[in-house]
């Protein structure tokens, strides 16, 4: 069970952010892991998963990206709440805003050793981002990030893996196909599954490829981080 520290990006905006540290007995890995939250806040599933990881031996903080335009956003994943989180994602929150408070996080995270990051949906765009324009980390991963495929004009700095999702109506296989010829040095998977397939807590949660996207995951962050 972690707990939340509060974080300062460098134009001074405080912001929340969720911290799991390595399990007692786990095999403690060398560096940090910074996961990014879908359009739903860090929400009950973003907190399982910064536990998951921390399960695995990482030091993991979570930012609260949308507390830049509403503070203690945790939806679930009804309608209701799906609207209330793509407005915030895509109405209200700044994509240079948000990617200040991953520089922050990234920076906090640098404390305890090499830092990679995750992030699913809306995390996975910014994930991809993150990778291009920011600072101290060592990898990256994107799971089923909407718009990566119209922000291929530019070159991650660090390694990054791609996950996708076959039956995505969200995202489009010719979209995949955009991503891998853009970066055909990066390692990309297609799940037979839909998007959000790594979330527990939806419809569309896929236990065989979520298994399958974690341990590929997991080796890749061992490969760069240890």
């Amino acid at each position: 069970m972690g707990q939340m520290q509060t974080l300062t990006s460098a134009d001074g905006h405080t912001f929340e952010a969720y911290e799991a540290a390595p399990v007692e007995g786990s095999s403690t890995r060398v560096g940090s892991l910074v996961v990014i939250q879908e359009i739903f806040g860090v929400n009950a599933h973003i907190r399982e998963v910064a536990d998951g990881f921390a399960a695995a031996g990482y030091r993991v903080l979570a930012p609260a990206l949308f507390d830049r335009v509403e503070r203690g956003v945790s939806l679930g994943y009804s309608g209701a709440d799906m609207m209330q989180g793509v407005e915030l994602a895509r109405g209200k929150l700044k994509r240079e805003d948000a990617l200040k408070d991953l520089q922050a996080t990234i920076d906090a995270a640098g404390s305890w050793g090499p830092v990679g990051i995750v992030g699913y949906c809306f995390g996975g765009l910014m994930s991809w981002l993150s990778a291009c324009e920011l600072s101290g980390l060592s990898c990256a991963v994107s799971y089923y990030g909407g718009g990566v495929a119209g922000e291929l004009d530019r070159q991650p700095t660090v390694p990054v893996m791609f996950h996708f999702a076959a039956e995505d109506a969200h995202i489009s296989q010719d979209d995949v196909a955009l991503v891998q010829k853009a970066q055909p040095e990066s390692p990309l998977f297609v799940y037979p599954a839909d998007h959000g397939f790594n979330c527990n807590h939806r419809a569309t949660f896929d236990e065989a490829s979520a298994e399958s996207a974690l341990d590929r995951t997991l080796e890749f962050f061992n490969e760069h981080l240890g």
